[in-house]
């Protein structure tokens, strides 16, 4: 037991006095985490979202093409620039704007009259960055809203709508008694006519009626959580810890290749100690390590970016499991790696594999169904949804818990082909 001590002693000071690798394995994820966290919100949880560039080419000057334009400029989550179709164009191809919206000529009067007619409708063109559907499916909505509000607003009260009421009622005059559509269009304006003159009079003749449709509902957003309020950062900070922490790991196994190609693990053999307690001693102090590194990493979020850990047992449980999970894996490395700089590259390669499936870099929530049902085979995606759980989403230790089990038969699974190997290589 003591020589186990001096072991673990040994690599803990090794690894302290190694001023590069505690910054790689400390600074570099809270930089990281600063930066995603502040793209998922922020500790305001979305207070710190921008807002969507998009073109206007204004080609309608009517009362109606101005008005849509006038709405658009006013929706607070857009910022709205007034181009020229080329420059429209020019930027979207660039990717300097999402969307580009054109209002064409004598699109207000066509979609008035298209609003009681199942004639042809007019198009309103958008240009679009092929990389920005979702924003070009936000926009869309939003630029609908628009439309319908001013365009049945004019319609119903305004002068293009009574002059179209005039015109369409005179044009119908001879048609109703023959066609029984023409007839209850006939009837339908004439009700219109009859309302916009009410308008008309409650406006006092200046002919500014206060009609019009308008969206029928409006939303009440409430966040649930049971946690903590939503802090962008949290995440971030466990997703920049599973991969930095899984980095560390691998030096883990390169610095036992290393040992072997200059020798020191054969003078380690040739000491009174056998090969079991010296990949023990390496395992101990690789898990103690990635522990240390996983609550000083959640310590500057906690102090510096205001992430709360909501279920402190059930960090710890899920830290350790972690943590003995990443020591596996590097004695995995080792146990297959044939020379240091092979087994780098592969295992750094493996490593950015199991983060970005695990859901480190963004949510596994937001995959496809059929790759967040796979991903449950990643050790990773079971190391951010337990820290996840014990942070912002609040959850019990039974959910830490199942982390936890899941990342310790991870680590097993791994640990049992170390020994394997490292028992078949001796022999």
């Amino acid at each position: 037991m003591t020589a186990l001590k001096a072991l673990v002693r040994k690599d803990l000071i090794l690894y302290l006095n190694d001023k590069r690798a505690l910054l790689l394995h400390l600074l570099m994820p809270v930089v990281l985490a600063a930066f995603f966290g502040s793209l998922f919100g922020g500790a305001g949880g979305g207070a710190n979202t921008g807002k969507i560039d998009i073109g206007l080419v204004q080609q309608d000057q009517g009362a109606i093409g101005q008005k849509i334009a006038e709405g658009l400029k006013a929706e607070s989550s857009l910022r709205v620039a007034e181009l020229s179709l080329e420059e429209a164009q020019s930027r979207v191809r660039e990717g300097k704007l999402a969307v580009a919206v054109v209002i064409p000529s004598g699109f207000g009067e066509t979609a008035g009259t298209a609003l009681f007619s199942a004639g042809g409708k007019p198009e309103i063109p958008m240009f679009y960055d092929p990389s920005q559907s979702t924003v070009l499916a936000m926009v869309k909505g939003l630029l609908t809203q628009q439309v319908m509000q001013t365009v049945s607003a004019e319609m119903f009260g305004g002068a293009t709508g009574r002059q179209f009421t005039d015109t369409s009622l005179k044009a119908l005059e001879g048609e109703r008694s023959n066609d029984p559509d023409a007839a209850a269009l006939h009837d339908l304006l004439g009700s219109l006519q009859k309302f916009q003159a009410h308008e008309d009079k409650l406006a006092g003749g200046s002919g500014k009626g206060q009609a019009g449709l308008s969206m029928p509902f409006s939303t009440k957003d409430e966040a649930l959580s049971s946690g903590p309020k939503y802090n962008g950062y949290a995440h971030s900070f466990a997703g920049m810890s599973v991969q930095f922490i899984l980095m560390m790991g691998i030096d883990i196994g390169i610095s036992i290749l290393l040992a072997r190609r200059m020798g020191i693990w054969s003078r380690l053999l040739a000491a009174p100690l056998s090969q079991s307690q010296i990949l023990l001693s390496r395992a101990i102090s690789g898990a103690l390590i990635s522990l240390g590194l996983l609550a000083a990493i959640f310590l500057c979020g906690v102090l510096i970016f205001k992430v709360e850990i909501s279920n402190l047992p059930g960090f710890v449980v899920v830290g350790a499991a972690f943590a003995l999970m990443t020591a596996s894996f590097g004695l995995l490395i080792a146990a297959f790696g044939r020379t240091p700089e092979a087994a780098r590259g592969m295992a750094v390669f493996a490593t950015l594999i199991m983060v970005m499936l695990g859901g480190a870099w963004v949510p596994s929530f937001v995959f496809p169904e059929w790759m967040q049902a796979a991903t449950v085979v990643i050790p990773t995606r079971w190391a951010v949804d337990g820290l996840d759980a014990v942070t912002w989403r609040g959850l019990g230790m039974d959910v830490a818990l199942r982390s936890a089990a899941v990342q310790l038969a991870f680590a097993a699974a791994f640990a049992g082909l170390a020994i394997w190997r490292f028992r078949r290589q001796q022999a």
